[in-house]
Parts: C-alpha cells; sequence; structure tokens
C-alpha cells in the first residue's frame, strides 16, 4: 500500500482477501482476434492461401507422371507465373475499385475451372498447348494475403502497433501455408491419384474465398475514382519493388539449392525447418514494440544467410545445413513484415491491394530469377557453394535498400 495526497492506493501485487486473481492482460495477438469479424475473415483466408503451396508442386507431379518429362511440366508452372505477374495488378486494382467480395469470387472461379480445366487436358492426353493455357488461366487468382492485409489496414488504421502485430501474423500465416502446402500436395497426389492436389487444391481456394467474401463488415470500403495512376508512379515504390525483386531472388535461389543439395525426399523437410524458423521469428517480432526498420532487417537477413553457406563448404553435413538454415529463415519474416508494412505507408489507401500485389509479384519475379541463378551455380559450382547466391541477393536487396536513402536518391527517401 501507497499514499498519494493522502488517498489510499493499493500497488498492483495487492489482492484484497476473497477477491479472484485479476486475470492477465491479453496479449497482442489475442487483442487482434477481439475485433468483431476478425476469426472469420481469417479463417476463410487461411483456408483460401493454403493451395498457394499446393498448386505448382500438384502440377508438377500430374504433368510429369502423364508425360513423363519434368521440364514440360516446369515450363507449364512458369507459363502460369509468368501470367500471374501480368495479371495479378490488374486483378488488384479491380478489387481496390469494386470491393474485395465483386471481384474476389469470380475471379477465383475463373481460376479454379483454369485448375479443373488442367487435370482434363491432363488426364485425356490433351495436346500440350492446351496445358500451357489452361494453367495461364489461373492468373486471375486474388492475391488473398494482400486482402486479409488491406482488412487489417483498414481495421487498425488508428493503431500503427498493432497493424505491426497483424502483418507479422499474416506473414507467419504465409510461412505456414507456404510449409504445409507442399507436403499435403505431395502426400495427396501419392496416396490417392496424380489429380488429386490440384483438386483439393482448388475446392480449398473456392471455399476459402467465399468463407472470406461473406465477411462483409470487415470489408475495406470501396475506394472513390481517383484520376491517380498505378501506385509505381508514388515516391519511393519503384526503389521498394526493386528490394522485393532482389528479396525474392533470396527465397528462389534457397530452395533451388537446397533441394540440389539435400538431393532426395530429405529436401522437403529442410526446406520446412527454414519455414517454421520463419514463422516464429514472424510471431516473436509482431510482439516486439518497436520495428528494426527494413535496413535493419535486410542487414540481419544478409548476416545470417551465411550461415548455410558456412555449413555447406566447411562441413557438407545436411544435418548442419538444415541447423543453419533454420536460424537463417528467422530472418525472413521479420524483414517481409517490415516491408509489406512500407508498402502500405507508401501506397495510397484507395490502392493498397494493388500496391501489395505489386510487391507480391516483384517477389515472385525475383524467385523466378533466383531459382534460374541458383540451378545454374549448381551446375557449374557445386550445390555448397550455391549458397553463396542467396547471400549475395540478400546483399544486393540490402544495398539497393541503402541507396535509396542516400541524399542523392531525392524523393526516393522512403522511410526504409
Amino acid at each position: 500500500m501507497t499514499t498519494a495526497g493522502g488517498t489510499l492506493v493499493l500497488a498492483p501485487p495487492y489482492r484484497e482477501p476473497g477477491r479472484s486473481r485479476p486475470a492477465r492482460p491479453a496479449g497482442p495477438y489475442a487483442r487482434l482476434f477481439r475485433i468483431p469479424g476478425a476469426r472469420a475473415f481469417t479463417t476463410g483466408n487461411l483456408i483460401a492461401r493454403l493451395p498457394m503451396g499446393m498448386f505448382s508442386v500438384s502440377a508438377v507431379i500430374m504433368i510429369a507422371g502423364a508425360r513423363g518429362s519434368y521440364a514440360l511440366a516446369g515450363a507449364v508452372t512458369a507459363t502460369g507465373l509468368a501470367a500471374t505477374a501480368l495479371v495479378a495488378p490488374w486483378t488488384a486494382r479491380l478489387v481496390d475499385r469494386c470491393g474485395q467480395a465483386r471481384v474476389a469470387v469470380p475471379a477465383t472461379a475463373l481460376a479454379v475451372l483454369g485448375e479443373l480445366a488442367l487435370v482434363l487436358c491432363v488426364r485425356y492426353d490433351a495436346p500440350i498447348w492446351t496445358l500451357f493455357a489452361s494453367y495461364a488461366a489461373t492468373a486471375t487468382m486474388p492475391n488473398t494475403g494482400g486482402m486479409s492485409r488491406a482488412r487489417w489496414a483498414h481495421l487498425l488504421k488508428d493503431d500503427p502497433r498493432a497493424l505491426h502485430t497483424a502483418n507479422a501474423f499474416e506473414q507467419a500465416a504465409d510461412e505456414l501455408c507456404f510449409m504445409l502446402g507442399p507436403v499435403l500436395a505431395a502426400l495427396l497426389c501419392s496416396a490417392l491419384f496424380p489429380e488429386a492436389g490440384t483438386l483439393a487444391g482448388a475446392l480449398l481456394l473456392l471455399t476459402g474465398v467465399l468463407l472470406f467474401a461473406a465477411q462483409r463488415s470487415t470489408e475495406p470500403p470501396v475506394a472513390p475514382r481517383t484520376s491517380a495512376g498505378s501506385p509505381l508512379r508514388t515516391p519511393g515504390m519503384a526503389p521498394l519493388l526493386a528490394v522485393f525483386l532482389a528479396t525474392g531472388a533470396v527465397f528462389g535461389s534457397m530452395e533451388v539449392v537446397t533441394i540440389a543439395f539435400a538431393d532426395g525426399p530429405a529436401a522437403g523437410p529442410v526446406l520446412a525447418l527454414q519455414a517454421a524458423g520463419s514463422c516464429a521469428a514472424g510471431l516473436v517480432y509482431g510482439r516486439a514494440r518497436r520495428g528494426a526498420g527494413l535496413r535493419g532487417c535486410l542487414a540481419a537477413m544478409t548476416g545470417l544467410m551465411a550461415l548455410p553457406l558456412l555449413a555447406a563448404v566447411a562441413t557438407g553435413s545436411l544435418a548442419t545445413v538444415a541447423a543453419a538454415l533454420l536460424i537463417a529463415g528467422m530472418a525472413t519474416a521479420p524483414t517481409m513484415v517490415t516491408g509489406m508494412g512500407t508498402v502500405q505507408r507508401l501506397t495510397p489507401a484507395g490502392q493498397l491491394n494493388e500496391g501489395m500485389t505489386l510487391a507480391v509479384t516483384a517477389l515472385l519475379g525475383g524467385i523466378a530469377v533466383g531459382s534460374a541463378t541458383g540451378g545454374w551455380t549448381v551446375e557449374h559450382a557445386g550445390a555448397a557453394y550455391g549458397y553463396a547466391v542467396p547471400v549475395a541477393a540478400a546483399g544486393l536487396a540490402l544495398a539497393l535498400a541503402l541507396s535509396a536513402l542516400s541524399p542523392k536518391a531525392g524523393t526516393a527517401k522512403a522511410r526504409l
């Protein structure tokens, strides 16, 4: 007990006889899901997001098994990736202008029809060009993660700290889905039939988007149409997208090099360790009162990405490399959380879905470049030295972020 101005005050540890112990304050994540409607839209979004890690793996297994060519399977999935990079920003722009429910449901239906067409073309031995056309039709698939982040940005527009926590949760959810999706796809395709992964993914995607779109109370209002062009014209956005491009190269090269280094079924669990480290770090980062800033996160990622290279070159042990990947993965989620938060700050409110989809598109482009570069390095220098590619890509991302802040960058000072 203390006294202040003659008034008796009970110190926090004091508990009156007969009174129950005061409830502990809710953690930051628990407070997020006390917002009305938050649990409902998050559940639907997670169901819709899980197939994002399933479709490519399922397509490769299905096409390679039926046509006997991994080269064909890779070319088909690469075509779908390129088509998505072109179409996704336009889909996101429609979402901003017309509303999430009005655009996401028909766009998802078209994408699901593309997946079903691919299954039929593979099943009934249709001409090769139909495989490319079918998979390209899936490019209308909406950016479900971006739409979920847009809802949090709307609900928490006056609470930056809570928005930081929400972005961390979304990144952890991304990591979890991309960790579980390929495993689920491979299991379904091997245990049931080759088309099972694609069919299950299509069903999950459509179900999840329908549940997500039904939660109208949390949907951001449609912004009035303006004469503003693409968010690319926003000062600082182009340098930031260049950072995302280089960061995507980290992810793409790391995956290819790890598959080559493991050279067997252990590759999946080893990559899952990296995603698990990222997921855990993202959740911890979301509880932090203050973020490290994009430059600080990129510096940490560059340093930690050197660990798998050192482990592979010095020991050649897969177990040691796996442990290094677990630690290295802990830098990726904080980097993505901070990067997406910067995108949200730079993008005009009425173009938020488009801005975040541009960031995802840059990541996809970087993943494609990183995959190709990592594969080339493995072929010419060996799998161990292939881990130098993600280190170089992370260093490039850091250099781009630093140059965007230099005095010569002018209006490109993007609070990175």
